[in-house]
Protein backbone atom coordinates (compact mmCIF):
# COMPACT_ATOMS: atom_id res chain seq x y z
CA UNK A 1 0.00 0.00 0.00
CA UNK A 2 2.76 2.44 0.97
CA UNK A 3 4.62 1.58 -2.22
CA UNK A 4 1.56 2.33 -4.35
CA UNK A 5 1.06 5.69 -2.63
CA UNK A 6 4.72 6.57 -3.14
CA UNK A 7 4.49 5.67 -6.84
CA UNK A 8 1.77 8.28 -7.33
CA UNK A 9 2.92 11.11 -5.01
CA UNK A 10 6.66 11.20 -5.68
CA UNK A 11 6.33 13.72 -8.52
CA UNK A 12 4.22 16.42 -6.75
CA UNK A 13 6.22 15.80 -3.56
CA UNK A 14 9.54 16.32 -5.35
CA UNK A 15 8.27 19.44 -7.12
CA UNK A 16 7.09 20.88 -3.81
CA UNK A 17 10.42 20.17 -2.11
CA UNK A 18 12.45 21.72 -4.94
CA UNK A 19 10.17 24.74 -5.08
CA UNK A 20 10.59 25.28 -1.32
CA UNK A 21 14.37 24.86 -1.53
CA UNK A 22 14.50 27.30 -4.45
CA UNK A 23 12.57 29.85 -2.44
CA UNK A 24 14.64 29.36 0.74
CA UNK A 25 17.99 29.55 -1.02
CA UNK A 26 16.84 32.22 -3.47
CA UNK A 27 17.79 30.15 -6.52
CA UNK A 28 17.38 31.84 -9.92
CA UNK A 29 13.89 31.34 -11.32
CA UNK A 30 15.33 30.50 -14.75
CA UNK A 31 17.10 27.52 -13.15
CA UNK A 32 14.28 26.26 -10.91
CA UNK A 33 11.42 26.45 -13.42
CA UNK A 34 13.01 24.27 -16.18
CA UNK A 35 13.90 21.63 -13.59
CA UNK A 36 10.34 21.61 -12.23
CA UNK A 37 8.91 21.40 -15.75
CA UNK A 38 11.11 18.40 -16.60
CA UNK A 39 10.11 16.63 -13.37
CA UNK A 40 6.44 17.34 -14.08
CA UNK A 41 6.75 15.96 -17.63
CA UNK A 42 8.48 12.81 -16.38
CA UNK A 43 5.78 12.40 -13.73
CA UNK A 44 2.97 12.72 -16.28
CA UNK A 45 4.56 10.20 -18.66
CA UNK A 46 5.19 7.78 -15.79
CA UNK A 47 1.59 8.11 -14.60
CA UNK A 48 0.24 7.45 -18.11
CA UNK A 49 2.42 4.35 -18.50
CA UNK A 50 1.45 3.09 -15.06
CA UNK A 51 -2.26 3.66 -15.74
CA UNK A 52 -2.06 1.77 -19.04
CA UNK A 53 -0.20 -1.06 -17.34
CA UNK A 54 -2.92 -1.23 -14.70
CA UNK A 55 -5.64 -1.37 -17.35
CA UNK A 56 -3.75 -4.12 -19.19
CA UNK A 57 -3.53 -6.09 -15.97
CA UNK A 58 -7.27 -5.74 -15.37
CA UNK A 59 -7.99 -6.92 -18.92
CA UNK A 60 -5.57 -9.80 -18.45
CA UNK A 61 -7.32 -10.87 -15.26
CA UNK A 62 -10.69 -10.81 -17.02
CA UNK A 63 -9.33 -12.75 -19.99
CA UNK A 64 -7.89 -15.40 -17.69
CA UNK A 65 -11.19 -15.67 -15.81
CA UNK A 66 -13.15 -15.94 -19.05
CA UNK A 67 -10.79 -18.61 -20.37
CA UNK A 68 -11.03 -20.64 -17.17
CA UNK A 69 -14.82 -20.29 -17.11
CA UNK A 70 -15.13 -21.44 -20.72
CA UNK A 71 -12.90 -24.45 -20.04
CA UNK A 72 -14.72 -25.36 -16.82
CA UNK A 73 -18.34 -24.89 -17.97
CA UNK A 74 -18.33 -25.78 -21.67
CA UNK A 75 -15.55 -28.33 -22.11
CA UNK A 76 -14.57 -31.72 -20.69
CA UNK A 77 -17.23 -33.64 -18.77
CA UNK A 78 -19.45 -30.63 -18.07
CA UNK A 79 -23.15 -31.29 -18.67
CA UNK A 80 -23.29 -27.86 -20.33
CA UNK A 81 -20.76 -28.82 -22.99
CA UNK A 82 -22.32 -28.77 -26.45
CA UNK A 83 -20.58 -32.11 -26.96
CA UNK A 84 -22.41 -33.59 -23.96
CA UNK A 85 -25.68 -32.31 -25.44
CA UNK A 86 -24.85 -33.84 -28.81
CA UNK A 87 -23.89 -37.10 -27.09
CA UNK A 88 -27.40 -37.31 -25.61
CA UNK A 89 -28.75 -37.74 -29.16
CA UNK A 90 -27.61 -41.37 -29.15
CA UNK A 91 -31.00 -42.02 -27.51
CA UNK A 92 -32.65 -41.10 -30.83
CA UNK A 93 -33.18 -44.03 -33.20
CA UNK A 94 -31.31 -42.56 -36.16
CA UNK A 95 -28.04 -44.24 -37.32
CA UNK A 96 -27.03 -41.26 -39.48
CA UNK A 97 -27.39 -39.02 -36.45
CA UNK A 98 -25.18 -41.41 -34.48
CA UNK A 99 -22.44 -41.12 -37.12
CA UNK A 100 -22.47 -37.34 -36.76
CA UNK A 101 -22.49 -37.56 -32.96
CA UNK A 102 -19.50 -39.94 -33.03
CA UNK A 103 -17.61 -37.51 -35.29
CA UNK A 104 -18.37 -34.72 -32.82
CA UNK A 105 -17.05 -36.92 -30.02
CA UNK A 106 -13.72 -37.19 -31.83
CA UNK A 107 -13.66 -33.42 -32.22
CA UNK A 108 -14.34 -33.04 -28.51
CA UNK A 109 -11.07 -34.78 -27.63
CA UNK A 110 -9.19 -32.33 -29.83
CA UNK A 111 -11.01 -29.38 -28.25
CA UNK A 112 -10.37 -30.63 -24.73
CA UNK A 113 -6.65 -30.95 -25.42
CA UNK A 114 -6.52 -27.50 -27.02
CA UNK A 115 -8.48 -25.87 -24.20
CA UNK A 116 -6.47 -27.49 -21.40
CA UNK A 117 -3.18 -26.53 -23.05
CA UNK A 118 -4.45 -22.99 -23.58
CA UNK A 119 -5.42 -22.62 -19.92
CA UNK A 120 -2.01 -23.87 -18.78
CA UNK A 121 -0.24 -21.28 -20.94
CA UNK A 122 -2.51 -18.45 -19.83
CA UNK A 123 -2.04 -19.26 -16.15
CA UNK A 124 1.74 -19.63 -16.55
CA UNK A 125 2.17 -16.32 -18.36
CA UNK A 126 -0.17 -14.58 -15.92
CA UNK A 127 2.06 -15.60 -13.02
CA UNK A 128 5.01 -14.15 -14.95
CA UNK A 129 2.97 -10.93 -15.38
CA UNK A 130 3.85 -10.61 -19.06
CA UNK A 131 0.53 -8.93 -19.79
CA UNK A 132 1.48 -6.82 -22.80
CA UNK A 133 3.40 -9.71 -24.37
CA UNK A 134 0.71 -12.39 -24.37
CA UNK A 135 -2.61 -10.56 -23.97
CA UNK A 136 -3.20 -9.84 -27.67
CA UNK A 137 -2.19 -13.36 -28.71
CA UNK A 138 -4.33 -15.13 -26.13
CA UNK A 139 -7.34 -12.94 -26.82
CA UNK A 140 -7.13 -14.06 -30.44
CA UNK A 141 -6.76 -17.70 -29.44
CA UNK A 142 -9.78 -17.63 -27.11
CA UNK A 143 -11.79 -15.96 -29.89
CA UNK A 144 -10.67 -18.63 -32.37
CA UNK A 145 -11.53 -21.43 -29.93
CA UNK A 146 -15.01 -20.08 -29.21
CA UNK A 147 -15.65 -19.45 -32.91
CA UNK A 148 -14.89 -23.08 -33.79
CA UNK A 149 -16.90 -24.23 -30.78
CA UNK A 150 -19.85 -22.17 -31.98
CA UNK A 151 -19.86 -24.11 -35.25
CA UNK A 152 -20.94 -27.22 -33.31
CA UNK A 153 -23.67 -25.18 -31.62
CA UNK A 154 -24.96 -24.17 -35.03
CA UNK A 155 -24.77 -27.76 -36.30
CA UNK A 156 -26.84 -28.90 -33.34
CA UNK A 157 -29.46 -26.23 -34.09
CA UNK A 158 -29.61 -27.37 -37.71
CA UNK A 159 -30.21 -30.94 -36.55
CA UNK A 160 -32.90 -29.73 -34.14
CA UNK A 161 -34.71 -28.09 -37.06
CA UNK A 162 -34.94 -31.39 -38.92
CA UNK A 163 -35.66 -34.09 -36.35
CA UNK A 164 -37.59 -34.54 -33.12
CA UNK A 165 -35.17 -34.57 -30.20
CA UNK A 166 -35.82 -35.64 -26.60
CA UNK A 167 -37.29 -33.12 -24.16
CA UNK A 168 -34.37 -33.81 -21.80
CA UNK A 169 -31.98 -32.66 -24.50
CA UNK A 170 -34.10 -29.56 -25.14
CA UNK A 171 -33.95 -28.66 -21.44
CA UNK A 172 -30.20 -29.33 -21.32
CA UNK A 173 -29.61 -27.12 -24.34
CA UNK A 174 -31.80 -24.39 -22.82
CA UNK A 175 -29.55 -24.29 -19.73
CA UNK A 176 -26.53 -24.20 -22.02
CA UNK A 177 -27.91 -21.20 -23.94
CA UNK A 178 -28.41 -19.16 -20.78
CA UNK A 179 -24.87 -19.70 -19.49
CA UNK A 180 -23.13 -19.58 -22.85
CA UNK A 181 -24.78 -16.32 -23.88
CA UNK A 182 -23.83 -14.76 -20.53
CA UNK A 183 -20.24 -15.84 -21.25
CA UNK A 184 -20.44 -14.45 -24.79
CA UNK A 185 -21.67 -11.08 -23.47
CA UNK A 186 -18.82 -10.95 -20.96
CA UNK A 187 -16.37 -11.80 -23.72
CA UNK A 188 -17.76 -9.00 -25.88
CA UNK A 189 -17.44 -6.55 -22.98
CA UNK A 190 -13.84 -7.64 -22.38
CA UNK A 191 -12.96 -7.04 -26.03
CA UNK A 192 -14.57 -3.60 -25.89
CA UNK A 193 -12.56 -2.65 -22.81
CA UNK A 194 -9.35 -4.08 -24.22
CA UNK A 195 -9.68 -2.07 -27.44
CA UNK A 196 -9.34 1.07 -25.32
CA UNK A 197 -5.83 0.17 -24.13
CA UNK A 198 -4.24 -1.97 -26.84
CA UNK A 199 -4.53 -3.00 -30.47
CA UNK A 200 -6.93 -5.78 -31.45
CA UNK A 201 -8.58 -6.58 -34.77
CA UNK A 202 -11.42 -8.51 -33.10
CA UNK A 203 -14.84 -6.87 -33.12
CA UNK A 204 -17.17 -7.59 -30.15
CA UNK A 205 -20.14 -8.68 -32.36
CA UNK A 206 -17.94 -11.43 -33.86
CA UNK A 207 -18.52 -13.36 -30.62
CA UNK A 208 -21.80 -15.09 -31.48
CA UNK A 209 -24.72 -15.81 -29.18
CA UNK A 210 -26.20 -19.32 -29.15
CA UNK A 211 -29.65 -19.50 -30.68
CA UNK A 212 -32.62 -20.38 -28.49
CA UNK A 213 -33.90 -23.84 -29.40
CA UNK A 214 -37.51 -22.71 -29.01
CA UNK A 215 -36.86 -20.33 -31.90
CA UNK A 216 -35.23 -22.81 -34.25
CA UNK A 217 -37.85 -25.54 -33.75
Amino acid sequence: MAKNVLNWVWCPLLITVLAVLGYVYQLPIEVVVPVLVVILAVGIVTAVIRAKSSELEISAVRLRQLSEYFNRRFMGNSSLSIFAIIDSLFSVDNPKLWDWARACGMSQRIFDTWSNNFISRVQGDFRARNFAVYLHTYLGELWSMTSHYYEFVEQFCEVAEKIEIPHETIDQYGRFVIEYNAFAQNFRDNITELRKVTRTEIEPPSVKFARDLSVVR
